[in-house]
């Protein structure tokens, strides 16, 4: 287990599930397979801009400061 994941687990443990939009999965899915910003704007046919916008909003939504964090809890919940 890495260190990070040991520093996530009590922060994921206290997030409640919340509904997350089919477009913000595939958002954090191409995310976690870790593709650059640029790249998962050009597959989800969006600017950069919006992407990283995006992120921000989920990541607001779910309580967490990072991306990582937010793929990080939605793996372990079987979303990504």
């Amino acid at each position: 287990m890495t260190v990070l994941s040991q520093e996530l687990r009590p922060l994921a443990r206290r997030v409640p599930p919340r509904e997350i939009s089919h477009d913000d999965l595939q958002l954090l899915r191409l995310l976690a397979t870790g593709l650059p910003v640029d790249g998962v704007a050009r597959r989800l046919d969006l600017s950069e801009r919006t992407v990283r916008r995006r992120t921000r909003l989920i990541c607001d939504r779910l309580g967490f400061s990072t991306a990582i964090e937010a793929i990080v809890w939605a793996a372990r919940r079987g979303l990504v």
